[in-house]
């Protein structure tokens, strides 16, 4: 196992940890930061200030009450749905790509596309708040149209790397695609 550390889009650092099972099966992780603490205990305090001014306004106890019950629930939404702590993607050559994203409760969202139905891996370009990011993102084939594209599956869209990352998973990706079309062409032949 390989780690690299790199920049995300935002300027916060993320680690890059590659695995080569064999040849033909690598994956990438992206762990994004952990939840920081000083923006936690910042969105708390505001609340609960705000909470408090409301209290000594209206002198009624259930504002506070309130402000806690919010500030949990908010809370367990945020690390359940929202925060994801590690994206990985695992390139089967034979088989498939893998795409999991592990959220900070503890969850895991999988995604399994056939390799049958990727019609390439390319590095694409968007404009996003006044500057130009790259993202990494899977070309799915259209089943009714041979040349054509039915769908983009954008990668790592959590972590957002920026495109010194994205090149060395992109790199991969290439060189299993390119044994598989290899493979695809020696059995037509054959």
């Amino acid at each position: 196992m390989e780690e690299g550390m790199y920049r995300a889009v935002s300027g916060g650092r993320i680690a890059l940890q590659r695995r080569q099972y064999s040849a033909s099966c690598r994956e990438f992780s992206v762990r994004c930061p952990w939840l920081q603490l000083r923006s936690l205990s910042a969105a708390t305090c505001s609340v609960w200030l705000a909470a408090y001014g409301l209290f000594v306004l209206s002198q009624n106890s259930m504002v506070l009450s309130a402000a806690i019950f919010i500030t949990l629930i908010g809370l367990i939404v945020y690390l359940h749905f929202v925060k994801i702590d590690q994206e990985s993607l695992l390139v089967i050559g034979s088989l498939g790509i893998q795409m999991t994203s592990s959220y900070a409760s503890g969850k895991e969202n999988t995604t399994f596309i056939e390799m049958s139905q990727v019609k390439d891996v390319v590095i694409n370009e968007a404009i996003y708040m006044q500057k130009v990011i790259y993202y990494l993102c899977i070309l799915l084939q259209d089943p009714r149209e041979p040349h054509g594209v039915s769908e983009v599956v954008p990668l790592f869209q959590s972590s957002k790397p920026r495109l010194d990352c994205l090149v060395e998973v992109y790199r991969s990706c290439q060189e299993i695609l390119e044994q598989r079309k290899t493979s695809d062409f020696t059995r037509t032949l054959n």
